[in-house]
């Protein structure tokens, strides 16, 4: 049984699902369409972007953090005023960012990969303090960046893999990474995830039509069909953050897959899922 459709607005890639805990509003990003979206009491909205933006953290009740194909930026939604805080491979014409979430020191993790998915040209980074800083580099599309309390995961895609690396007091990597997960055995490819209120890993499986739960020593749990092949980042929101919010990509399906899964593209919803952990603020001043 597939998901509900949460925003019927089809996006070539949609992607960095943000549930915003002091708005109580889920926004999201059209990356190829330079879209951010997002919808209120009022109905749909929209912010038409410069350039390609992929990912969001939450800074106050009217500020985002954004990542784009150049920047981190301080967007302001009710004006629509962008403020660059840091360049991100901005001299690279060649990529453009993906994945990204604020960790739990009010840090925000962003990474980037190649436009036409190259290899080994992804690599994420670290805003913190003020300072943009390389953690990991040679990916090909990182994704999969989420935290518990003392550890980060995160993907590559391209490999099948998901990665924990072990965080000091301050948020930094203090360990080399470790293979939490290798889903290559069963073809599948992890994009975006989230960790919920158990420390369960919720997983966007690209291709699969589904987001899968994992518990904490990768036991595989559960997963959740949303009808949408190409699913790309999970988010908790809703009342309680029982909802299971997640965006779809019309990318990479042809003319038939279309058709056959009219919601691709689009924002799902799956109700009473579990309890999502609101998504920590990402600090600037």
């Amino acid at each position: 049984m597939s998901s509900l459709v949460y925003d019927s607005r089809p996006c070539e890639l949609g992607e960095g699902a943000l549930w915003h805990p002091e708005r109580g509003q889920l926004f999201w990003f059209d990356i190829l369409g330079r879209r951010l979206l997002s919808q209120d009491a009022n109905g749909a909205l929209a912010w038409q972007m410069t350039e390609r933006c992929s990912a969001a953290g939450w800074v106050d009740h009217d500020t985002l953090l954004i990542a784009s194909e150049t920047a981190l930026f301080r967007f302001d939604l009710p004006t629509g005023e962008r403020t660059d805080l840091v360049a991100m491979e901005a001299d690279n014409p060649e990529t453009r960012s993906n994945d990204g979430r604020a960790d739990p020191w009010g840090g925000f993790w962003a990474s980037t990969m190649g436009l036409e998915a190259e290899k080994g040209q992804g690599a994420i980074y670290r805003y913190y303090e003020g300072e943009l800083r390389q953690l990991f580099d040679g990916l090909t599309i990182p994704n999969a960046i989420c935290f518990g309390r003392d550890f980060a995961h995160y993907a590559d895609t391209d490999e099948s893999k998901i990665y924990r690396v072990a965080l000091d007091g301050d948020g930094w990597p203090e360990a080399e990474p470790e293979l939490f997960l290798d889903l290559e055995p069963e073809g599948l490819n992890p994009d975006g995830a989230v960790i919920d209120a158990d420390g369960t890993l919720w997983v966007a499986l690209w291709g699969a039509g589904k987001v899968a739960a994992y518990a904490p020593d990768g036991t595989f749990l559960r997963a959740v069909d949303t009808g949408a092949p190409h699913n790309t980042c999970p988010a908790f929101g809703g009342a309680g953050l029982r909802t299971l919010f997640v965006t779809s990509a019309l990318e990479g399906l042809d003319a038939p897959r279309r058709e056959a899964f009219p919601h691709s593209g689009m924002v799902l919803s799956e109700p009473d899922v579990a309890t999502g952990r609101a998504e920590p603020a990402v600090v600037l001043d």
